[in-house]
């Protein structure tokens, strides 16, 4: 395919959510997109409206490389990467336990990293690109209850923000989007461990306002998505993009109450010096 001044985009995760609402933004914008998920069938919608679609399981590095490979023989070239598949298991720390805190590892941050790497090759080639990483407020701060989904997201700012801090002077960007709570299936689709007695007035009270907050979440991401593609569009990005009055906020009392913190103990902290 000739190229011409529209951006190709490449996406995770476009079943549902923040994924199929980039999809439809970009096509809208005249860009092409290659849109992908676990299942393809479930984009045939999306296919209709102009995308492209693959199979991508960011567990899988062949099906990674696949989609990628497909993405360059259609278009020749990928502008725009958007890694957005995700997945959230609910529970205490030790209600999740290891064995599903590393399969949520492995959809979150190293299926992220995987795809990333697949990319990172053309986007050198070209000299140009962007990286667009769907964190969450809960990769900044913590909550009761998503110990293992914060943990990951925590582990893929500090990669996101570590990459773009070496991607920049080759002309590659990065973008860390921070979402509140979006009126989406995210939360309808997350896996909830066995519930542990002991945890009943922390993790248990996330559970019960988790349920609470089903369907009247106070984000709608086709505003989200319209917010992404103003900073995308704007000559100097943000490393971190929060959306959502509920993400302002959080990550404004979290850093406050940490900026307290480190005044109320740092005399002490100041006391190693040789």
């Amino acid at each position: 395919m000739e190229n011409n001044n529209n951006k190709v985009w490449l996406i995770t995760g476009c079943s549902t959510g923040f994924g199929r609402e980039l999809v439809l933004a970009a096509l809208a914008a005249g860009d092409q997109v290659m849109a992908t998920a676990r299942r393809p069938e479930t984009l045939v919608d999306l296919a209709e409206r102009g995308a492209s679609t693959a199979a991508l399981d960011v567990t899988d590095p062949a099906s990674i490389e696949a989609a990628v490979q497909v993405t360059l023989a259609v278009f020749g070239r990928i502008d725009v990467l958007v890694n957005n598949a995700g997945s959230m298991v609910m529970g205490a720390i030790e209600e999740v336990g290891v064995r599903r805190l590393r399969e949520q590892f492995d959809v979150v941050f190293f299926g992220a990293a995987q795809v990333v790497e697949a990319v990172l090759p053309t986007l050198h080639a070209q000299g140009s690109g962007t990286i667009v990483q769907m964190s969450s407020l809960g990769g900044l701060k913590t909550y009761p209850g998503y110990g293992a989904y914060n943990s990951a997201k925590h582990a893929l700012e500090g990669y996101s923000e570590a990459l773009a801090t070496e991607l920049a002077p080759l002309g590659i960007r990065v973008l860390i989007v921070e979402p509140g709570a979006f009126r989406t299936a995210f939360n309808r689709n997350k896996v909830t461990t066995e519930a542990l007695d002991v945890y009943r007035e922390t993790a248990g009270a996330t559970r019960a306002a988790t349920v609470a907050l089903l369907d009247s979440e106070q984000n709608d991401p086709v505003k989200g998505v319209a917010a992404i593609m103003k900073a995308l569009d704007s000559g100097n990005p943000p490393l971190r993009l929060l959306l959502g009055n509920d993400a302002v906020d959080g990550l404004r009392e979290h850093h406050e109450a940490l900026l307290a913190s480190v005044t109320e103990w740092e005399e002490l902290s100041r006391s190693t010096a040789i």
